[in-house]
């Protein structure tokens, strides 16, 4: 399962290079056209040598539509031959483990060995939906009895019994007497040889650092929207980390923001849109993501542009030399393995642009495109 973890860097990345993808909905555009721009990002991103293309789960923000991330895997799955896809991820409080299980098996299986499974603790959306989406804290009767949960049951909180229960159902490993022994998530191991997708823990602080640390899996932390807390976090990571089957040292992946153009003007018109939109998510007022035009007229006060050029401080955008440069020097502060590039911009074709211009900046080759089907 290393292989499946660990990516190649390509050209003259000095890690792998990876995308996130928001599935981003634009003001005057719609979430067909978002979805229709994501199979376009994953056949370009899988072109030009990019290891990985996950989605997040977002539910109740207009600007995104990312909602089902096992449905839009699927379909990325059907355009795509070799570039691994995953979660960024999927938000386990939200669903029963056996749910996930079935959906990754599934997805597993329309694409063996090419699946990842990142998981998230926070519910992806505000109270009243969570609270929509039926949360429990009471799944967690499968847990029992299972080793991963008596390492991590220190840290105290519900999601360690989820991940135990979840891993169980995709080794198709409860043991007997187990009030689940005999219940299977299909597809899976059950009805051939064993396989499944490698499971990563998502974080924005210290928990799920520590609990990645302490289960030897994979980690991936959201610099881009916690960037104060990285460096902790993956110091904590590795501090806590303890070899396992899985990996048998730690492997921690970072997610930036970062969107390139060919001038620095028109990254900086770009990227004030997304910084626009988050403003806005974050004073309750969510709504598609707005025109560079939009943003560029809006008035914005002195604590909203205090807190538009705290945010855009930790984007790397501009031109594609000076975004490899701000992606070279984040990798070198933080140590981390692998990069995972969000492009938050209203339109498809200013990310698209985003995504070959620093695929050219750092030499990634142009891979065969394969036939779909």
């Amino acid at each position: 399962m290393t292989d499946a973890i660990r990516g190649e860097a390509r050209g003259d990345a000095p890690v792998p290079l990876s995308v996130l993808d928001l599935v981003t909905v634009g003001s005057g555009r719609t979430a067909t056209q978002a979805l229709a721009t994501s199979v376009e990002l994953s056949r370009l991103a899988e072109r030009r040598g990019f290891h990985r293309h996950w989605v997040a789960e977002h539910h109740s923000m207009p600007g995104v539509a990312s909602s089902s991330p096992a449905v839009i895997l699927a379909h990325l799955a059907a355009h795509t031959r070799r570039i691994r896809l995953g979660s960024g991820g999927v938000m386990l409080p939200n669903h029963a483990p056996l749910v996930i299980a079935e959906q990754f098996g599934t997805l597993e299986a329309f694409a063996p060995g090419r699946i990842d499974l990142g998981l998230g603790r926070a519910p992806g959306t505000d109270g009243a939906t969570a609270a929509a989406l039926r949360r429990t804290d009471t799944l967690n009767e499968g847990a029992l009895g299972s080793p991963l949960l008596e390492r991590s049951r220190e840290l105290g909180d519900g999601f360690p019994e989820q991940l135990s229960e979840l891993t169980r159902f995709l080794d198709d490993d409860f043991p007997d007497g187990h009030p689940y022994a005999r219940i299977h998530a299909v597809p899976g191991p059950v009805q051939g040889p064993k396989g499944r997708p490698p499971v990563w823990l998502l974080g924005s602080s210290g928990f799920s650092a520590r609990l990645a640390g302490l289960l030897g899996l994979p980690f991936a932390f959201a610099h881009h929207f916690s960037a104060r807390n990285t460096i902790p976090a993956l110091d904590l990571y590795r501090e806590s980390f303890r070899p396992s089957a899985v990996l048998d040292a730690p492997y921690a992946m970072i997610g930036v923001s970062a969107l390139a153009a060919d001038e620095a003007a028109e990254a900086r018109r770009q990227v004030l849109s997304g910084a626009l939109a988050m403003l806005r998510l974050r004073t309750g007022r969510p709504g598609l993501v707005p025109t560079p035009e939009e943003a560029e007229a809006y008035g914005f006060s002195p604590a909203e542009r205090e807190f538009v050029d705290g945010w855009l401080a930790n984007v790397v955008y501009g031109t594609p030399d000076e975004v490899r440069t701000g992606l070279d020097d984040l990798r070198k502060r933080t140590g981390a393995d692998e990069l995972m590039i969000t492009a938050n911009a209203h339109g498809g074709d200013a990310r698209l642009r985003s995504y070959e211009l620093i695929a050219d900046a750092y030499g990634l080759p142009e891979l065969p495109e394969l036939p779909e089907g």
